[in-house]
């Protein structure tokens, strides 16, 4: 890219996005049409908190064009190479260089400037404010084929996706005074290695480092070190696993089990097997889950007949139903233009093939943070307070953006009555 580098100036970091859980319906894929940069999808909303994707039709409605051809380095990618999972991994935009190379590609001379900031601005300019952005961050860029084919490149810095995936500079404001990088206490609840247990009956096993996406400054355990972050390694290994699972089977009020990371789409088929047979074995843990951003981020995976991940993944659906256990793919869907008609398709195949899926989205600003978008949420507790609906606190200061809130089930650790204090993101700078 441009040797603008020399040139950043300095600026306020943004703010950490409130973590939340939610649901949206889009009753249609994206109809791209003649021209896919500029199509917005309008979401149909529900009222409820968690979507049961088995219950899509079977049937499709949609056209199937090779929208990636839209981009120059996808231009001449065939379908068949696009559905790849094995292209996808090759095609990944991960280093700083390569994303610039990438947008170079890509953008226009004049784009848009961010919302809130009036104007236009040159691709170097753009170029620049992504660099700052970049050097500010708290997590690694890291972008799959599939998700910058998605991207509406006439208007980047406004585009619900690459926000997600890309820092901009510009946008970025002061960090929240009491900002801590583990907000969630999850080292204070972990009692070994690659377990997180702060429920009664429910515990997250670690099983990998890698992440696709994001430089979300709450997921500071995940992703390659930053100018901003340096990370503590977990590497995975079989004797922690069997640590781990050690201790889960030893709980005797251990239940339920999230598989997650980093993102378990990173694990080979062979050991997302081993680990769902281990669970399976222990008298104690009746459901488990999978959580991956996959579905979102590279459906393609769900259709390669050459890829054995989603086999496995449906293998042990099956096993976990033939033992009376449940089982389930938690995902993570972040706005209605993420989802293509490579998505529907992945879709049907998982629930035809009879696993729940269900999804998780994270409230950030300028990108899902209305009412159409997204209708309702629960927070994220800071201090180990855990998940709770946000309309169940006990007091809010609008002034202030503070809200108090209890967590009555958890009452080891000194968690029992305790209060625990929710902070709305700061308003940006004027």
């Amino acid at each position: 890219m441009p040797s603008f580098v020399a040139r950043r100036s300095q600026v306020l970091r943004r703010s950490a996005a409130s973590r939340i859980t939610t649901a949206f319906r889009v009753d249609k894929a994206r109809n791209f049409g003649s021209n896919p940069l500029t199509t917005t999808a309008q979401p149909s909303v529900i009222g409820q908190l968690s979507t049961d994707v088995s219950r899509m039709s079977s049937a499709s409605h949609v056209d199937e064009p090779e929208f990636w051809r839209q981009l120059a380095p996808f231009r001449d990618t065939s379908r068949d190479d696009f559905l790849s999972w094995e292209w996808n991994r090759k095609k990944v935009v991960e280093t700083t260089p390569k994303l610039y190379e990438f947008l170079d590609a890509v953008v226009p001379e004049m784009v848009p400037r961010a919302g809130g900031i009036a104007g236009v601005q040159t691709r170097d300019e753009f170029a620049e404010d992504v660099a700052g952005g970049i050097k500010r961050s708290a997590m690694s860029v890291r972008v799959m084929p599939s998700v910058l084919s998605m991207m509406n490149w006439a208007d980047p810095a406004n585009c619900p996706i690459f926000r997600q995936y890309v820092p901009l500079k510009s946008i970025m404001i002061k960090d929240h005074p009491n900002l801590k990088l583990d907000s969630l206490h999850e080292q204070v609840d972990s009692p070994v290695k690659s377990v997180v247990h702060r429920y009664p009956d429910k515990a997250i096993l670690l099983s990998e480092i890698i992440l696709f996406f994001y430089y979300d400054q709450f997921l500071t355990r995940v992703g390659a070190n930053t100018n901003l972050v340096i990370k503590e390694p977990t590497k995975l290994s079989r004797e922690r696993l069997l640590g781990a699972f050690a201790y889960i089977e030893s709980q005797e009020g251990l239940k339920d089990i999230i598989i997650s990371g980093g993102d378990a789409y990173y694990l080979p088929a062979h050991i997302i097997e081993w680990i769902g047979d281990s669970l399976l074995k222990m008298r104690n843990v009746e459901r488990f889950r999978i959580a991956t951003r996959g579905l979102a981020v590279a459906p393609n995976r769900f259709l390669d007949t050459n890829d054995h991940w989603t086999t496995t993944l449906l293998r042990l659906s099956d096993k976990a139903r033939q033992a009376g256990k449940h089982f389930a793919l938690h995902t993570h869907f972040n706005h209605p233009n993420e989802i293509s008609w490579i998505t529907e398709k992945a879709s049907r195949r998982l629930c035809e093939a009879g696993l729940t899926v269900r999804n998780q989205t994270v409230l950030l600003r300028g990108i899902n943070d209305d009412v159409p978008t997204t209708p309702n949420f629960v927070v994220d507790l800071p201090q180990g307070g855990g998940k709770r609906l946000a309309c169940s606190f006990d007091s809010y200061n609008r002034d202030t953006g503070v809200s108090t809130f209890r967590a009555p089930i958890l009452k080891s650790k000194g968690k029992e009555g305790k209060i625990y204090k929710y902070y709305d993101p700061l308003k940006p700078l004027s």
